[in-house]
This record gives C-alpha cells, structure tokens and sequence, in this order.
C-alpha cells in the first residue's frame, strides 16, 4: 500500500500528494469534487479543477511536468493521457469512456520502440521519439461517450463531438463532428446555441 502525505496551503485546497517519489499539485475549487478511479504520476504534475466542477474517471501522467487544467462547471467522466498539457474550458460536458491522450504513446520506427515495455516497466520509457502535442478544449463543448480525442487537437467553442469519434484534427467551433476520423457533420445555428 502507497503512503500519502496530504499538505494544505491557507484552505485553498491546494494539496500535495508524494506517491512513489512523484509529486502531484491540485488545486481543486472548494466547490468541485474530484473522484478518480485510477491516477499515475510522474515527477512534478499538476491538476487545477476551477469551480463546480465534478471530476471522475482516470488521470494518467505519462511524461513529466505535465498539467492537466480544468475550468468552471466541467462534468468529466473519461480518461485522460498527459505527458504535457491537456487544457479544458468551462462549462465541457466529456461523457464516460472518452479518452483524451496528448501524446502518440510511442514511436513509429519498431527499433525506436522494442523495447518500450520493459523500459516502461523500469521508469525509464525513452519518450525522444514520441510525438507529443497539447490539447485544448475551448468552453461549452460537449463530448459524446467512447469518443477519442489525439494529439494537439484543438475542439473550438460549443462544438459538439459525436458519440464513437475519434478527433484526429481541429473542430471549428459551433460545429458538430462525428465518425472516424471526426467530420464535420453541420454548423449549430445561432437558435441552437
């Protein structure tokens, strides 16, 4: 069993959690609530979660220095894959069993990746190689269950992400996208939005 040190700063709910050697940063709005299932750190990560906002699922930090922000009235039930930076907006619906990953997980060339299971396993994955990209959730988006949103994808204001898509490029904001890959299925009209 893990040790946890819990260490709060002048009631701002900001705590410092040292699990294995790794240091996570929250800083969780009193009003929000934060309940995962699963967390794995790297060295120096943080998570700031904005006011009611309600956070479940698993957060994962594959890289180091990595932050996951999340804004004002967020409901998020998926997964979430950082080794940098994964930023959402306020007001995000992200559905359950969304995957959310900034980062390719490993090299495209086989010799740059054989032996990427048991370096892993050793705390040492070499992450050179990686192509790696921030993703930005801008406000007001919802995203439809057993959606996959990759690397450096920007989802613009109000856009809606259909259920089962995978998000490989930007989605214009007051859009709605689907498929795989996401497309742009039509426009949200000014009444809708």
């Amino acid at each position: 069993m893990q040790k946890v040190k819990y260490y709060f700063k002048k009631l701002k709910y900001t705590i410092l959690l040292f699990l294995n050697r790794n240091t996570l940063t929250l800083n969780i709005h009193p009003s929000s609530t934060f309940n995962i299932n699963r967390l794995q750190l790297k060295e120096n990560c943080a998570i700031n979660i904005d006011e009611q906002s309600q956070v479940e699922g698993s957060i994962c930090f594959d890289g180091d220095n990595a932050t996951i922000a999340i804004g004002k009235r967020v409901f998020m039930n998926g997964y979430l894959i950082a080794a940098q930076s994964i930023e959402i907006g306020d007001d995000v619906l992200i559905s359950w069993g969304v995957t959310i990953v900034d980062h390719n997980s490993h090299a495209i060339s086989f010799s740059e990746r054989s032996q990427d299971v048991v370096n892993w396993r050793l705390g040492k994955k070499d992450w050179t190689n990686v192509k790696i990209a921030p993703i930005k959730i801008s406000n007001k988006v919802w995203i439809g269950f057993n959606s996959i949103i990759l690397k450096g994808v920007t989802i613009g204001e109000g856009a809606i992400v259909g259920a089962g898509s995978v998000v490989t490029k930007d989605v214009p904001a007051w859009t709605i996208v689907a498929g795989n890959p996401a497309r742009v299925i039509r426009e949200i009209l000014e009444d809708e939005r």
